[in-house]
């Protein structure tokens, strides 16, 4: 895992001018989608409301109005349609960034995704590709109910071919989705609407925050990208790792922040490809893993975290691995703070951890 080998040209905190140039996660997103367009004519982004009204979070906000109507798009309501339609494009030139407006109206599509794009290239030998990116936002602890909250990666990380990718700055967000864009396999790209507008801590009761005052929302102008596959080192520490993504890595923050507890906390960012090197180096420094993710718990990604530690890192593991998840239920809208693995359960799992 390199510290320098992901930065910009341009000092990373300063733009062409040598001024702070910060961003929240859509302006970030939108700005990543601006950058692939204007550098290749062959990047088309499309889905419902995606053109004209600029998404409905904002994230496409003025590229049909620069590019027009036959390079950002809207689409009639159906994923499958969608879906379909952007591996057709990929397989003859284009490079598509659909959006699908929440990860839970993904399934319709979900047989596109899985028996065509993941598999064009192996059952043609290679003469066609999928190098489409399928953009959504995706995750709770916005009173979305079960309809605008799930967290359904797991289901693509099961599925061979495909990458699945999950930002949590602004920084990462831009350069991670400009590389997503240029690879020529599918990519899932989750972005976790909590921490659209702000760092979330998982203390619901608190102020809100906003990107301005974070380092991570410094996002410079123009071109850079963030290779697939290297997780990120947020914080260092000898007592234990964290390994988690998302949302929830500001919120783990947040809880070994206020418990005085020094770890690793790697954000993997792509859970595949997975930096495994990572969490090996950490692990084996720690010798204690704790798995954090807002997806249910059963075949969640945890699981197969859990699995490769335990084969990986076994002799050097002082403890059990503990796992803090959603539980196994659809997304609760009276009690969401109770399905949102937030502080008192991750307290409680960094209690357990740490006992001795």
């Amino acid at each position: 895992m390199s510290e320098t080998k992901d930065q910009p040209k341009v000092e990373q905190g300063r733009d062409a001018t040598g001024n702070d140039r910060r961003l929240n996660m859509i302006e970030a997103i939108n700005d990543a989608l601006d950058v692939s367009m204007e550098k290749d004519d062959n990047v088309v982004v499309f889905g419902e409301d995606v053109g004209y009204f600029g998404g409905v979070f904002r994230c496409t906000a003025g590229l049909q109005e620069k590019y027009g109507k036959s390079r950002a798009f809207d689409t009639p309501i159906s994923e499958c349609g969608i879906v379909a339609a952007a591996i057709g494009m990929g397989a003859y030139g284009l490079r598509p960034v659909p959006e699908i407006q929440f990860a839970d109206y993904i399934y319709p599509g979900y047989d596109q995704i899985i028996s065509e794009a993941a598999r064009l290239r192996y059952r043609s030998a290679g003469e066609y590709t999928a190098p489409i990116t399928i953009r959504s936002p995706f995750g709770g602890g916005i009173f979305g109910g079960q309809t605008h909250s799930q967290s359904p990666e797991s289901l693509f990380t099961h599925a061979s071919g495909i990458k699945t990718v999950i930002p949590a700055t602004p920084y990462d967000a831009k350069g991670l989705l400009i590389a997503a864009i240029e690879d020529n396999d599918p990519v899932i790209f989750f972005e976790p609407k909590r921490i659209y507008n702000g760092p979330f801590d998982g203390f619901f009761d608190r102020p809100v925050k906003n990107w301005k005052s974070h380092p991570d929302s410094v996002v410079p102008e123009g071109y850079y990208r963030i290779p697939l596959g290297e997780a990120r080192l947020v914080t260092e520490g000898e007592q234990l790792t964290v390994l988690t993504y998302g949302t929830m890595v500001h919120v783990a923050k947040a809880v070994l922040e206020e418990k005085g507890i020094e770890a690793d906390i790697l954000d993997l960012r792509t859970l595949v490809p997975l930096d495994m090197d990572a969490i090996e180096k950490s692990v084996k420094k720690t010798g204690k893993c704790l798995i954090v993710h807002e997806a249910t718990r059963t075949s969640g990604f945890g699981a197969e975290l859990s699995a490769l530690v335990q084969e990986r890192c076994f002799y050097h593991l002082e403890a059990p691995i503990q796992r803090v998840t959603g539980f196994d239920t659809p997304y609760p809208h009276s009690l969401e703070w109770a399905y949102f693995p937030g502080p008192v359960r991750i307290g409680a799992a960094l209690d357990t951890l740490l006992k001795d």
